[in-house]
């Protein structure tokens, strides 16, 4: 069976651990080379890259701090020295903190903002220079972007951001042939949701009470529509945000 991203370079931000972690993994068994970002957790990422390696794949760890203006322009260089020009950027890096209007303040607006937004744009702004004849580019979203939910004013603001820049992108990306779509996933328990303490309790059997498919998702199904958005099986399809929540809108 022919592999669906074969000889392709990717770049996943935030892949140490979690839903980056799972698209770094997809798209190396797709058969892309991948370098798999962090920002603080090195073990993390190296650990991606050993099972990526195991399996017969390519990978390579690359630092880089959305946070820091500056870092996007290095992990970028930091990609395409070791592993060529990228074909799939995958926008994953992300930070969230939900708290009520009465305890919103400056830092919380800009700590995700400066990540899940400017970050963002700067690593997509860097890579895209460096971009192949065409390609794909996959913002995680998330389905909070849209659901207007309590506690939720200031990430799921960042998170309706991705989903205009990725309409945006789209259009101003297309003459070069560079497709970008944005998954917005609905509750997935990884590391961050568990020490968030969200993965347990009463938070966790809301969501699964009021989702059509009654649970929550796994990292692997949100990576199976990563892999598909970055192939070519989705040539055609540019400007999209795919809700990935289990029938939850």
């Amino acid at each position: 069976m022919t592999k669906t991203l074969q000889g392709k370079v990717a770049l996943v931000t935030g892949a140490s651990k979690g839903i980056g972690a799972a698209i770094a993994l997809k798209l190396a068994a797709e058969g892309a080379v991948v370098a798999v970002n962090y920002a603080t957790g090195k073990d993390g990422a190296d650990a991606v890259v050993a099972k990526i390696t195991a399996a017969g794949g390519k990978a390579v760890a690359v630092h880089g701090n959305l946070a820091e203006p500056g870092d996007s322009k290095k992990l970028v260089a930091a990609t395409v020295q070791a592993l060529g020009k990228i074909d799939v950027l995958v926008n994953n890096a992300g930070v969230y903190d939900m708290l009520p209007l009465d305890a919103i303040t400056p830092e919380h607006f800009h700590k995700q903002f400066n990540v899940n937004v400017l970050g963002l744009l700067l690593v997509t702004q860097e890579a895209a220079r460096h971009f192949n004849d065409g390609g794909s580019i996959v913002n995680i979203s998330s389905g909070v972007s849209t659901m207007a939910m309590p506690g939720t004013a200031v990430y799921g603001a960042t998170k309706a951001s991705v989903d205009l820049i990725t309409g945006v992108l789209a259009k101003e990306l297309a003459p070069r042939k560079i497709r970008v779509n944005a998954v917005n996933p609905g509750m997935v328990v990884t590391e961050g949701v568990k020490t968030a303490g969200f993965h347990e309790g009463a938070m966790r059997q809301q969501i699964e009470a009021i989702t059509p498919l009654g649970r929550v998702g796994e990292a692997e199904e949100i990576a199976s529509v990563v892999a598909f958005l970055a192939s070519d099986g989705a040539s055609y399809v540019t400007g999209e945000t795919l809700h990935v929540t289990g029938g939850l809108r």
